[in-house]
């Protein structure tokens, strides 16, 4: 049996509990680190060919690699390897740095949404620093260009997020897989890609009709986030690894939840995070217009306990930018008291435990790992 056959043929057998353990290796243990190597080169290299276009583009390839360079969890790395290493991907196996290089794509289209999202949301931070849109258009206003700023800053984050976009799909064909590991992550890659985008516009447009529902709070949460972040990464990493339908669709339903309770601790923390460890202000969510599920289950206690005053004061906050803080601190203590809080995070351990139950029967470090990964994602401080 070849090599590639070999692991495929694990794959298909982890649920069964037939695979044997593999123990941790170096590589798993500084995956954090591996990613980021992979990341440098590949942007280094671009920065060279962007060198030999024009100085001026250089700028925005240095700006891009800040956004993937800059601190970061490298979530979707890491569950897209230990998908792999779940059905059967060794880091001994000759194809390990090629797999590597691979799921590290991710982080690309991770950028490319992270400066998309801070431009339709008009987000002025992200991480403590200045958003990109923000970043290009005080450059603009510093070197005294003709025209406003706002739109250069506006265009040159457009141009950076489709780049990273770009660059994702020319990292992950670059990566040295093998042709039939490709033409199986091509699938899913595919709809990664098209899913985190119609995330992304049921988002703006739950903005602009004001939908209020749960419903939809859940279903933009699944798509915009749970897909991309989770689901969709550990999927990959199976497909990687030839693993059969009974491993993907535990990975599936594990990366669904979890994703999704994942965003709804994001949520929790942009209403009541410190600032100083999330590296955005507190509200924004609110100010931006997000319906989260928080907000949709604030609306909803209130109006069932006929609090005008309160659904009035909760509308009148949600996608106002003057909010002010003393506004934000108010709506804070509403949505404890109204059970949004609790709520949410009833949603969030039901979610969790869904999602380790997918995967209770994953044996070896890879099932370790992502149980640990499941309390890691659900229980942060930013």
């Amino acid at each position: 049996m070849t090599q590639r056959n070999a692991t495929r043929a694990a794959g298909t057998r982890i649920l069964e509990g037939l695979a044997e353990d593999q123990p941790v290796h170096p590589l798993d243990d500084n995956l954090h680190a591996e990613v980021h190597h992979e990341l440098a080169t590949f942007l280094h290299a671009k920065r060279e060919e962007a060198a030999q276009i024009d100085q001026q583009f250089v700028a925005v390839v240095d700006s891009l690699s800040e956004v993937v360079l800059g601190p970061g969890k490298r979530l979707r790395p890491t569950f897209a390897w230990w998908g792999w290493r779940g059905a059967g991907g060794s880091p001994v196996d000759p194809q390990a740095r090629a797999v590597l290089r691979s799921v590290s794509s991710l982080e690309l289209i991770h950028a490319c949404a992270l400066v998309h999202d801070d431009l339709m949301d008009d987000s002025t931070t992200r991480r403590g620093a200045p958003t990109v849109h923000v970043d290009f258009a005080a450059r603009h206003r510093a070197a005294g260009w003709s025209g406003t700023p706002e739109r250069f800053g506006t265009a040159t984050a457009i141009l950076l997020g489709d780049i990273a976009l770009a660059w994702a799909d020319d990292m992950l064909r670059g990566s040295d897989l093998w042709p039939d590991q490709l033409r199986r992550v091509h699938a899913v890659w595919q709809a990664m890609r098209t899913e985190v985008l119609a995330g992304q516009y049921l988002d703006v447009l739950t903005q602009a009709s004001g939908d209020e529902t749960p419903e939809v709070a859940l279903r933009i949460d699944r798509y915009k986030t749970a897909a991309y972040t989770v689901e969709r990464p550990l999927h990959l990493g199976a497909a990687i690894a030839g693993a059969g339908t009974a491993l993907v669709g535990a990975y599936r339903r594990f990366g669904a939840d979890l994703g999704i309770a994942f965003q709804l601790r994001d949520d929790l923390l942009g209403m009541f995070g410190d600032p100083q460890i999330t590296g955005k202000p507190a509200g924004d969510d609110l100010r931006e217009g997000k319906r989260t599920l928080l907000l949709a289950c604030g609306l909803r206690a209130a109006e069932e306990k006929r609090q005008a005053g309160t659904v009035q004061l909760l509308r009148g906050a949600i996608g106002n930018l003057q909010v002010e803080e003393h506004t934000v601190m108010e709506i804070r203590e509403l949505l404890i008291e109204l059970g949004a809080v609790a709520e949410v995070e009833r949603w969030i351990a039901t979610l969790t435990s869904s999602a380790l139950n997918s995967v209770a029967d994953l044996a070896g470090p890879a099932g370790a790992r992502l149980r640990e990964l499941a309390t890691q994602a659900t229980c942060r401080v930013r």
